[in-house]
């Protein structure tokens, strides 16, 4: 038997931890059973092809475990005092149910089960990502250093809960000028993605079985954190001006609403609509998750302000990101919340993942107030907005009439519609690998009949390779 103890195990554990898993397995499931008697070291060690270093290290190992004796002239013995290796079966269970293999309670199954697309999504669609090539690393680099140099050892400590004060109060300032949000650093709570932003608002405001406005189509992972907090999706339908605000239920915990920059058609949610989200949040007591993921980048017209600033009741909760707009490695971004949630949402976040890295924050603060950040964001919307006309120019000249584009002024994707019936999957399964990015528009329903389309990612491609996307999908659409 004990010959056949090590196999080939790709696993990546030493020889010894193999042969001590395996012995302490024959100890719990009872083949050697209390005071049973090992085999010396060297003869396993003969009898498997081992070193007898290897086999020492594994007795020794199950000895600081408890699971054997070793007995100066008498050999190595299975513990005595063992519990009995019998499988604990709790009154009023069966038997099968005791040996059945271990799962996940229903949340569980829930849970991973969105996970799971979430992560086939991204890895088959790809998110609607941002150049980290055209990242100004050096800057970034040098900022961070001194930074750390001047930290020392209180970067190494833990931080507040909410983000390090100097780069609450950055953000605080920058959202003021730039996108018309009324909050104090205070209001500020920095997390580590829109994620958990969402997910972190879900679990605070949401009880099991609330219901949770949210556009249709609408964001996938925002709907998938909504779900796994227990809660009801309630669909509203878009369209050329936003969200619907006169479909908005009488009775909801929450609205779920991307008015800069409709997720994914790229409609801006006019101020008729706004003024109107403000009045049935107000009359409703429901609070609204404002995610402004990507309107730092606007090439054209003048930008509405934020839903929050336009808000008198203080139920608008904002949700910005630096992961889309700077590099999505620094693990950034941050709620603005009304001041009676901010100590919930701090300890809430506390109680999730603790903080944020305080070195990172300080560096993040610094690349604001220095100037950087602004320069950054010039030079990214000159970039992305040349990607933008080569994508319209050579759709243009390349696609049949039977394509429509839907907005473009804001954001890093474009929505190409196609007619009623299309298979937009089998479309996007054609574009190129390493070229742009392409999602079949279908994906982003949840209810009714989904329009048909592709999400058209231009961030992260350069001219040629948007030029290869759009010739090689030609073919494949249908003629006018």
């Amino acid at each position: 038997m004990l010959s056949l103890l090590i196999g080939e195990e790709p696993d990546g554990l030493p020889l010894y931890g193999r042969l001590y898993r395996q012995l302490r397995e024959h100890i719990l499931t009872g083949a050697l059973g209390p005071g049973a008697r090992l085999p010396s070291a060297r003869g396993l060690a003969a009898d498997l092809a081992l070193s007898r270093n290897t086999v020492e290290a594994a007795f020794r190992q199950l000895v600081a475990e408890g699971f054997v004796v070793r007995r100066t002239g008498a050999g190595t013995f299975v513990a005595d005092n063992l519990p009995e290796v019998a499988p604990f079966r709790p009154r009023g269970h069966s038997a099968a149910l005791a040996g059945s293999p271990p799962r996940l309670p229903r949340r569980g199954r829930t849970i991973a089960q969105l996970g799971m697309t979430e992560i086939e999504r991204d890895s088959q669609l790809g998110p609607c990502a941002s150049d980290v090539a055209g990242f100004p690393v050096r800057t970034w680099n040098r900022v961070l250093a001194r930074r750390a140099r001047q930290a020392g050892s209180e970067a190494l400590l833990p931080a507040d809960a909410a983000g390090v004060p100097a780069l609450r109060r950055a953000i605080a300032e920058y959202l003021a000028l730039a996108r018309g949000v009324r909050g104090e650093a205070g209001q500020v709570v920095v997390v580590n993605g829109t994620q958990q932003a969402v997910d972190l608002a879900a679990r605070l405001l949401l009880d099991p079985g609330a219901v949770v406005a949210m556009e249709d189509p609408g964001y996938p992972s925002a709907a998938a954190a909504f779900l796994a907090s227990g809660a009801r999706l309630r669909d509203i339908p878009v369209d050329e001006q936003g969200l619907v605000a006169d479909r908005l239920p009488d009775r909801a915990a929450m609205l779920y609403v991307t008015p800069s920059h409709q997720y994914p058609l790229g409609a801006t949610m006019s101020l008729a609509r706004r003024l109107a989200v403000t009045r049935w949040a107000a009359a409703t007591g429901a609070w609204v998750l404002e995610d402004d993921y990507d309107s730092e980048f606007h090439y054209g017209g003048r930008q509405l302000a934020a839903l929050q600033g336009l808000d008198p009741s203080g139920r608008t909760i904002y949700v910005g990101t630096f992961n889309k707009v700077l590099f999505p490695g620094i693990r950034l971004a941050y709620l603005v919340v009304p001041p009676t949630l901010a100590d919930a949402f701090a300890a809430g976040r506390r109680l999730l993942d603790g903080f944020s890295p305080p070195l990172t924050q300080l560096a993040l603060a610094d690349f604001i107030t220095e100037g950087h950040f602004a320069a950054h964001l010039r030079q990214a919307r000159q970039a992305y907005a040349a990607r933008r006309e080569a994508l319209l120019r050579h759709v243009a000249s390349t696609w049949s009439r039977a394509v429509r584009l839907g907005p473009s002024d804001t954001g890093l994707h474009v929505v190409a519609h196609l007619p009623a019936r299309t298979d937009d999957e089998r479309i996007a399964r054609a574009a190129p690998m390493g070229a742009m990015g392409v999602a079949p528009l279908s994906h982003y329903y949840r209810g009714g009949r989904p329009r048909r389309g592709l999400l058209l990612s231009y961030g992260a491609a350069g001219p040629d390779r948007i030029r290869r996307t759009v010739e090689a999908l030609a073919s494949h659409l249908p003629s006018a």
